[in-house]
């Protein structure tokens, strides 16, 4: 994870990493995984691959999602890499590579469909990739990052006085958080297994092994690169690297409902439905201490700042394990159709992923839901305790993982609120 330049000082740090198929944790898994969770894309997708090392990536996203791949970086040994082993794959003709520093490209707004960084965003930091990359983006599409973060509340004196001298790590609630503030919707989160550290740790570690410890500068390199490799075999349970599928928000504002809002919140209930049915389900709701969750009602606001819709999470459960469930959603007749629902029902998921929430489930339209990543309910072995078209019933996997095995099965128990 070193940074690596043309500096002269970091010399010895390149003849540690020239020729390694990776410069940062991954995987041709992981890649995959990613790509899979970022959704449709144009049949020959604008991909730009900032902090591109040798390109493992651009390889393989170039290959296998037909894309036209821009790969940046500022180490042009790397690039020439890239370079050889496109020509190999016969792939010279979808890679540019470029040198040029990942925070200040010199692209247009709007560029690209896809803009991809695996172990490269802290070279500038994860608050600046992120406001940095939004505006290269073309209309619907995606950013993904890979991020090191804390997998614990309370890590270790030893795991912070490594990490405070070398990047700043935060929780992924807290980068889930960051992203959602600069304007993204978080598509998914994917935890990168330990085997992601093996493909970059093995071979460095092997290379470290048979290195001339004489070079110049060459043993100073050596005790780094040990160091951090020990910091990860002893301390590895609290801190790993987290991949992010990011997509700008609508347009619509969005925040939590607070306490102001519960008339407005009741009426936009009542003029979306034709009863005050829903209306009085989110106030009954509200006096379940069981089912209510603090933060996880959002209000999506019109330009007069009045509340133009409504979302809402609750708890319940499946087989016995904590679910949540989203119900209702609604929008004023007049803003309909505008984008209002859609952004309220993207800042609720994405508010309940922050808190880790695993599952959200939702009983509605079929042809509405599917654009938020919901899929029958029946595909995860979740079902409800009453009749209704199997289509109806649809389960989010907050995480972005479509294994059932990770999620609870069985019988859905909803609030009593709910009635059902």
């Amino acid at each position: 994870m070193s940074t690596l330049t043309d500096n002269a000082s970091t010399h010895p740090f390149f003849v540690l990493h020239h020729g390694l198929p990776r410069q940062g944790p991954g995987s041709d898994a992981t890649t995959r995984r990613l790509l899979s969770l970022v959704g449709a894309l144009p049949e020959r997708p604008r991909v730009l691959d900032l902090g591109c090392g040798p390109g493992r990536a651009a390889l393989l996203l170039a290959a296998e999602a037909g894309a036209e791949v821009t790969a940046v970086d500022l180490h042009e040994p790397f690039l020439d890499e890239l370079h050889a082993s496109a020509e190999a794959r016969g792939l010279t003709g979808s890679i540019t590579t470029v040198k040029a520093d990942m925070a200040e490209l010199p692209y247009p707004d709007g560029s690209f469909d896809l803009v991809w960084a695996e172990s490269s965003a802290y070279g500038i930091g994860f608050d600046t990739a992120l406001r940095a990359w939004r505006r290269l983006l073309a209309p619907g599409g995606a950013l993904v990052l890979t991020e090191c973060e804390w997998t614990t509340a309370e890590p270790s004196a030893a795991a912070r006085a490594f990490w405070e001298r070398h990047y700043a790590l935060r929780t992924t609630e807290a980068n889930t958080r960051a992203a959602t503030g600069a304007g993204y919707s978080v598509l998914a989160v994917h935890p990168q297994p330990e085997s992601d550290w093996d493909e970059y740790y093995g071979p460095l570690g092997a290379r470290a092994d048979a290195a001339d410890p004489s070079a110049p500068g060459m043993a100073e390199a050596l005790a780094a690169t040990r160091e951090e490799i020990a910091m990860r075999r002893e301390h590895g349970t609290e801190y790993g690297y987290t991949g992010y599928v990011l997509r700008p928000t609508d347009s619509w504002p969005t925040r939590p409902k607070t306490a102001a809002d519960v008339a407005a919140v009741h009426a936009v209930n009542a003029a979306a439905f034709e009863t005050e049915a829903e209306a009085d389900l989110v106030d009954a709701l509200r006096a379940d201490p069981e089912a209510w969750l603090p933060g996880l009602s959002y209000v999506a606001e019109a330009p007069d700042g009045s509340v133009a819709a409504y979302a809402l999470v609750t708890r319940c459960r499946v087989g016995g394990a904590p679910a949540l469930t989203l119900a209702p959603v609604a929008t004023l007749p007049e803003y309909q159709r505008t984008g209002a629902g859609s952004a309220v029902v993207r800042a609720v998921l994405d508010a309940a992923r922050a808190r880790g929430e695993r599952l959200v489930l939702v009983l509605g339209h079929p042809s509405y839901y599917p654009r938020f990543g919901f899929r029958p309910a029946s595909g995860y072995g979740i079902r409800p305790g009453f009749e209704v078209p199997d289509e109806a019933i649809m389960a989010l996997a907050l995480n972005g993982s479509d294994d059932s095995g990770q999620l609870p099965r069985g019988m859905i128990q909803y609030p009593a609120a709910f009635g059902v």
